[in-house]
């Protein structure tokens, strides 16, 4: 009789741990996709943003209405860094990943859609 009653608890340790594996793989999966569609949007955007031609002119107006307060008027830094040849220190891609994702506290992120990117981008390569 005992053998019949450890086989029954083996059955139902064998349910309960395929169970746990099973939610986790779940939970594996579901990080996986949201992290897969995440990516992919993020380098939708950059391609996006890379192939326009963006305006310095637009670009410049665009950081004096949202930059000025921690890098100054004239991109020589304040409380965020000095820009003058950050095209020379960090790629497109790293700078936009920076912009839209405030990378190094206190950046905040920003949501900038892929024209207004372009034109930042086209006036911090102005800054050489």
């Amino acid at each position: 009789m005992s053998t019949s009653s450890s086989t029954a608890a083996e059955r139902d340790f064998k349910r309960v741990f395929l169970k746990i594996v099973f939610i986790l793989l779940g939970v594996l999966l579901i990080c996986f996709s949201i992290f897969f569609v995440n990516h992919q949007e993020n380098n939708k955007y950059i391609i996006e943003t890379l192939e326009l031609n963006g305006s310095a002119e637009e670009g410049d107006a665009l950081f004096k209405m949202n930059c000025v307060g921690c890098h100054g008027i004239t991109a020589r830094g304040l409380v965020g860094p000095d820009l003058h040849s950050i095209t020379q220190r960090l790629n497109d891609k790293e700078i936009i990943k920076q912009v839209t994702g405030g990378l190094t506290p206190p950046m905040p992120s920003f949501e900038i859609d892929p024209v207004n990117m372009s034109n930042l981008l086209k006036y911090l390569h102005s800054l050489e």
